[in-house]
């Protein structure tokens, strides 16, 4: 049995501390904040691919019990223009389907069920330091504390502690010139089909909104900002101006977006994009990095939490089938660097139609048109869907 220290504990720490626990192994979650993550952050849509991956793990239907049935994206212009919708990945065989759940509900869900499965978490344990020798490795934290392990991962999310600390120069992460917004709006009836995600391609911005079977509507919104914004920037940018200059970039779409975002209470705050086209050092000896701390993508992927999901249960399966720690640990990244990476570049790309001047608006509309006027021979995206991990199947060095 493995000791393993959790750095991070969000929803890719505690997956992976569920796995490792899964696996035969003794994970320790370390947060660095004193509390949990209730009631913080936006929504997202977990692909079919990350909630295969949770099946073994018991946690398949742990999470469809916080979330709602997402079967399908539709695919429209400003003008109004409906252009096609398709399968958000399709359906594994038991009919699951892609869910859309709120990161605050997910996170506590997934924390209450490590917690029943007798996983230990710690609060207010922010990593300054680490050290390894052959056989252990120990963290220091902020507090003054110190605990030792056999494995160090690093869950800590885009601005890594354990990536610095593995390697000193790690590029830092890419802006993408896009904000993230978005919000929850009621006391509308619109004609839209539950859980389908409506994805518009606005004349100056992109706006996507999903009707929950509660009947409120959860949407989001990617602003265009072509340099990186300073954190006090973005602290001007709240609440009554945020909501003004949405509206005012939605002014001249023939969509429900004015609507929805008028009847939206809270209007998220807004935040910047990031993503890593490659971290070239993801492990040293007996420390490594995963999810977003590793190969951040951009949410056009839709893929964030589903490749974390994937990471953590890849590397419970080396740590459960590779002997010694080093080598469990380039045989996961032997497994994951290539998919990881790919994936990354497909949000980039999926991203890039989303930051356009008016000329480029006019271009891009052309051909989305032509390309969605037929079928698909092929969905550019079905490798990130269609992925399966094999949690009985024996992973050779």
């Amino acid at each position: 049995m493995t000791k393993a220290l959790i750095i991070g504990g969000g929803i890719a720490g505690t997956i992976t501390a569920i796995a490792l626990h899964e696996a035969g192994h003794e994970p320790v979650l370390f947060e660095a904040y004193d509390r949990g993550a209730e009631g913080v952050g936006a929504f997202l849509t977990l692909a079919v691919n990350g909630l295969d991956a949770l099946l073994p793990l018991g946690l398949k239907d742990v999470v469809r019990r916080t979330g709602f049935d997402s079967p399908r994206m539709s695919i429209g212009l400003g003008d109004g223009t409906r252009l096609t919708d398709f399968p958000l990945g399709g359906a594994l065989p038991d009919g699951t389907v892609s869910q859309t759940v709120l990161r605050s509900e997910l996170y506590v869900a997934l924390r209450d069920e490590a917690a029943r499965r007798g996983i230990l978490a710690e609060y207010g344990k922010r990593l300054i330091g680490a050290s390894q020798t052959d056989t252990h490795v120990r963290a220091d934290f902020s507090d003054g504390s110190h605990t030792d392990g056999e494995l160090l991962i690093g869950a800590d999310g885009l601005r890594s502690r354990v990536r610095t600390i593995i390697d000193p120069d790690a590029p830092p992460p890419r802006y993408v010139p896009l904000l993230n917004t978005g919000g929850i709006a009621e006391g509308l009836t619109l004609p839209d089909e539950p859980g389908v995600l409506n994805m518009v391609f606005g004349k100056r911005v992109f706006f996507c909104h999903v009707v929950s079977p509660d009947g409120r509507v959860w949407w989001f919104a990617n602003p265009a900002r072509k340099t990186e914004p300073t954190a006090s920037e973005l602290a001007a940018l709240a609440r009554d101006k945020l909501r003004k200059e949405l509206l005012d970039l939605v002014s001249r779409d023939r969509t429900p977006a004015t609507g929805i975002i008028r009847a939206t209470r809270e209007v998220y705050p807004a935040w910047p994009t990031y993503d890593f086209p490659s971290v070239p050092v993801w492990h040293r000896g007996r420390m490594v990095i995963i999810g977003d701390a590793a190969h951040a993508t951009s949410p056009a992927a839709g893929q964030g939490a589903s490749m974390a999901i994937e990471d953590a249960v890849t590397l419970a399966k080396c740590l459960r089938d590779v002997p010694e720690v080093p080598r469990a640990l380039a045989t996961y990244e032997g497994l994951r660097r290539e998919r990881v990476e790919a994936v990354v570049a497909a949000g980039k790309r999926n991203g890039e139609q989303k930051v356009i001047g008016p000329v480029g608006r006019v271009v891009r509309d052309f051909f989305i048109k032509r390309v969605f006027s037929k079928p698909f021979d092929e969905d550019p995206n079905a490798f990130m869907w269609e992925h399966r991990i094999d949690w009985n199947e024996k992973i050779a060095a």
